[in-house]
């Protein structure tokens, strides 16, 4: 495989190249490209984020397959997973990990609290705080060559995905401007998502409108947040990986995911 950035994605502006367009699949984005603060980049095509994978066509499998996908993590909850059903590889060689990142979705009464930054600030601290376990073994798989290329990715790719995608860049050295950039490329997918919802469950739109805060809200502001708590807590994602003993597992995940500039 070559280390080349992915194609660019007609009329769909400067972040295109990023985007692997799936048709089942609204928000599958390429982790590649991002310089870190000692003068590397991340590795194209070597790891992705993304939202569900559960409804991907034979050619959206295609596309996986080419890219050579071989590890899918879902850090979705089991309720998730039973209800929306999981990714089902179509080679052997990949392989499927369900890590939820938390066992809770937000409840129909707090949706309108998701314009608030600070209110999704404080969920994201606590899926990093209570969701450490996870965060150590996908480490571990993703620190792993054998385990390259993978993906990892929740409901809609902004949340969950977004957490474990700030700490994991994080963990590579990118600067926090660039990771709450990378955060903020996800809006452009919400709305297809909200789409996509709308015309699945047409028997439930009070439902998906009344959750359409939960899904619309992606501001910066609460990934910066994020970000400033890590610092408040830990010191830095140095000091985060020393408290987790796995210093050794991001040494490694810097030379699997990083190459020179």
């Amino acid at each position: 495989m070559t280390d080349a950035p992915p194609h660019d994605r007609p009329g769909h502006g400067p972040d295109a190249r990023r985007v692997v367009p799936l048709a089942g699949c609204d928000n599958f984005r390429d982790l590649g490209g991002y310089a870190t603060t000692d003068g590397r980049r991340t590795r194209w095509r070597r790891l992705f984020r993304a939202d569900g994978l559960s409804q991907l066509t034979d050619e959206d499998h295609r596309v996986l397959v080419d890219l050579g996908i071989g590890t899918v993590i879902d850090l979705r909850t089991p309720l998730e997973a039973e209800t929306r059903g999981r990714f089902s590889p179509t080679v052997d060689a990949v392989g499927y990990h369900h890590l939820p990142l938390t066992d809770t979705l937000p409840g129909e009464e707090q949706a309108p609290d998701w314009g608030d930054a600070a209110f999704v600030t404080a969920r994201y601290r606590r899926m990093l705080s209570e969701g450490t376990a996870v965060i150590v073994e996908a480490v571990r798989l993703l620190a792993d060559p054998a385990n390259l290329p993978a993906v990892f990715h929740c409901s809609v790719g902004k949340d969950r995905t977004g957490v474990l995608a700030a700490v994991v860049l994080g963990f590579l050295q990118v600067p926090e401007a660039t990771i709450v950039e990378d955060y903020a490329l996800s809006r452009a997918a919400m709305l297809d998502i909200l789409g996509r919802l709308r015309r699945e469950f047409p028997d439930a739109t009070d439902i998906v409108e009344r959750y359409a805060p939960v899904i619309l809200s992606v501001q910066p502001a609460a990934m910066r947040g994020l970000l400033a708590g890590v610092v408040e807590d830990y010191g830095s994602f140095d000091e985060l990986a020393r408290s987790l003993a796995i210093t050794d597992e991001v040494a490694r995940l810097r030379a699997a995911l990083l190459q020179g500039a």
